[in-house]
């Protein structure tokens, strides 16, 4: 991240804390969007598009339901990630959004790269392969490889408003596109 992204990501936070929460904690929002991220990467993997109702926007729902209906088993076994295998998270962007019925949204995009072993084949583009693990002998080995997905989450501050954060954006490149 670029030293001007990132006091820009730092002074939107604060105005955050100033003018819609003054509870707003960074550590708490990015520990929910990894806790949100490894759970609805999971549903999609498994195909339980149902369960995303509450966490996911009816918009990208439906988006989803399409592409995931046309993937294949090895590129929707790459779309979980455990929570434990996240190897390293960060802002995207930040935007705070008045629309012209005086409603107050807060936008953020966050970015994960994270480790999964699904079988794909070696020239698949997009993707890092990070490394073998060699378990017993030399015929048993276990690849693992990095992937990136984006998610943006976004919650509205108008007085009366539930405070619930909701996924408005899904991005796994190179898996579903």
């Amino acid at each position: 991240t670029s030293p001007f992204a990132w006091l820009r990501t730092r002074f939107y936070y604060l105005l955050i804390r100033l003018y819609f929460d003054q509870e707003f904690s960074v550590e708490e929002f990015t520990r929910g969007a990894k806790q949100a991220f490894s759970v609805v990467s999971k549903l999609l993997s498994q195909r339980k598009l149902e369960l995303l109702d509450e966490l996911v926007s009816a918009e990208v729902l439906q988006v989803l339901k399409e592409k995931i209906s046309l993937l294949p088993d090895n590129h929707r076994d790459a779309l979980a990630a455990d929570i434990d295998a996240i190897m390293y998270t960060t802002e995207g962007d930040v935007r705070i959004y008045y629309d012209d019925d005086g409603i107050k949204f807060v936008s953020i995009l966050m970015r994960f790269w994270y480790l999964n072993g699904a079988n794909l084949p070696d020239e698949v583009p997009g993707e890092t392969k990070v490394f073998q693990i060699v378990f017993g002998d030399e015929s048993t080995k276990e690849k693992r490889r990095l992937f990136t997905a984006n998610y943006e989450f976004q919650r509205e501050f108008t007085e009366g408003a539930k405070p619930d954060w909701t996924i408005t954006r899904i991005e796994h490149p190179r898996l579903l596109e």
